[in-house]
């Protein structure tokens, strides 16, 4: 049985590849499990440390697959999100290493909302996002809310749930969804350069940082530089912290590892 997520791992960057091309790599009970798998592997993996998520064929991700909705013998829909949802957007927003996500063809649904829980999100000119989930009379899922607000505002928000427009690459980059626009046969080079530099440079840092951004919109101004200041002092401790400031002092590259 061929694979609904490819894993591949290589000079420091584990790559997960979204693999249902003929549905648009739809999410079924299959490529959930397959893809909160490859995300634990990268995650307790201390030789990754950049991931990239993309899709094969010319979609990211069409979001769930309704046609596979309750063959797996869940059919609450809530029940269904809790389960095979919520645990893979949690890891990837709380894994100590950097995610990039390439979006290669249409994100919508809750395939829109994985590629916003990248860290990173960089997006092929024809790529397209879309709130799909009013059309069908369901409300936004897989932390759209959460992510879409927070990066687009709230006007922008409220107006692509509720009249699930589709969007293009530059309109979503200029909204704050989307990092770069690249031409689409430049996509996965790019992300896979941009990944493996990540996979260079000091990983506790990064794992910090998004720490430190995870908690911002809870805190008030107060609470967020304690949090700022407990994680320095440890990031100061850091030998890649060490090493970032001698290769400064003596006005060279430095040579991070990752802890």
């Amino acid at each position: 049985m061929t694979a609904s997520v490819l894993y591949q791992a290589s000079e420091g960057v584990a790559t997960l590849t979204l693999n249902r091309p003929d549905v648009l790599n739809a999410m079924n009970g299959d490529l959930m499990r397959e893809l909160r798998e490859g995300v634990e592997r990268a995650a307790g993996d201390a030789g990754v440390r950049a991931v990239l998520i993309t899709g094969a064929g010319r979609g990211f991700c069409a979001g769930a697959d309704l046609a596979a909705r309750g063959k797996d013998g869940i059919s609450d829909s809530g029940t269904l999100l809790r389960e095979r949802y919520h645990p893979i957007i949690m890891a990837l927003r709380q894994m100590p290493k950097p995610v990039v996500t390439a979006v290669n063809g249409v994100a919508a649904g809750a395939g829109m909302s994985l590629a916003l829980a990248g860290d990173v999100v960089l997006a092929a000119r024809s790529a397209s996002f879309l709130q799909a989930f009013s059309k069908i009379g369901l409300v936004p899922d897989a932390g759209s809310t959460y992510f879409v607000p927070r990066y687009a505002g709230e006007m922008r928000a409220r107006a692509l749930a509720i009249l699930a427009e589709k969007i293009d690459a530059e309109e979503a980059q200029r909204i704050g969804l989307v990092w770069k626009v690249h031409a689409d046969d430049a996509l996965q080079d790019e992300a896979g350069k941009l990944a493996r530099h990540l996979a260079t440079m000091p990983t506790m840092a990064y794992g910090m940082i998004k720490e430190a951004l995870n908690q911002s919109f809870d805190n008030d101004l107060a609470a967020q530089l304690e949090v700022e200041a407990t994680l320095q002092s440890r990031a100061s401790r850091s030998d890649d912290c060490k090493e970032g400031v001698a290769a400064f002092m003596e006005k060279r590259k430095p040579q991070f590892k990752g802890r």
